[in-house]
């Protein structure tokens, strides 16, 4: 599951993002409106987490930006509990869920699983590229009906890349989102993850692997042949 969490309070942001990632999630975060409102508008997510109270544009302004836009990804609202008038709001607004602060990072975890069943459905949770076939509930990966076992590391790279077939990643897009933090830029890891990845899932009709390489940018996964 892809997730954007807009939170600016550090504390609360590492928190929530820990509890995410042991989930198998993918998170990105941002700890501005700003930003955050950029970031939902292009990207493609499961579920946006959005906190309330942000420096530059806050969480409801942006709640409204991406419902006028047409954007229909769920949003869940993180409020403080003597809010109410901006839960209604939210909820007034378009809004899928909330949830007060201080909460349990479980019961987040949860509610974004039930709004990822209510919003995506079945078909949306199946990522397919050309023979390649992705399943992001039972998290299995299969290549032309046969099933390839991948890490936990190494399925999350893969869903990340199949997400947008042609469009290029950089080493540390892809660290930040599947890694979790920061590593030295100098860093081998992607490279090495790619390649185990390659090994295991096969080549396309030409016999060229479906995770290009392009030189001093990144990775992408090749768009299928039409």
């Amino acid at each position: 599951m892809n997730i954007l969490l807009v939170e600016d309070e550090k504390k609360i942001a590492d928190f929530i993002c820990a509890g995410f990632r042991e989930q198998g999630f993918v998170v990105e975060h941002s700890g501005n409106g700003n930003d955050g409102f950029a970031k939902a508008s292009q990207g493609h997510y499961d579920v946006i987490v959005l906190d309330i109270m942000l420096p530059g544009r806050d969480g409801l302004s942006i709640l409204k930006g991406l419902r006028k836009a047409g954007n229909i990804t769920p949003v869940l609202l993180l409020t403080a509990r003597n809010e109410l008038d901006d839960r209604i709001e939210g909820l007034n607004l378009g809004a899928d869920d909330y949830l007060a602060k201080p909460f349990f990072v479980e019961e987040l975890v949860a509610r974004c699983h039930a709004l990822a069943r209510r919003g995506s459905g079945e078909r949306q949770n199946i990522l397919a590229v050309g023979d390649w076939r992705l399943d992001r509930i039972t998290r299995e990966f299969t290549w032309r009906e046969q099933s390839v076992e991948l890490t936990g590391r190494e399925f999350n790279l893969l869903e990340y890349l199949m997400r947008s077939p042609g469009r290029v990643l950089t080493r540390t897009q892809i660290l930040e989102h599947v890694w979790g933090y920061d590593f030295d830029p100098n860093t081998n890891v992607v490279d090495v993850c790619i390649q185990r990845i390659r090994k295991k899932i096969g080549v396309t009709a030409d016999n060229e692997s479906p995770i290009e390489c392009v030189r001093g940018v990144g990775y992408r996964f090749r768009k299928a042949a039409p």
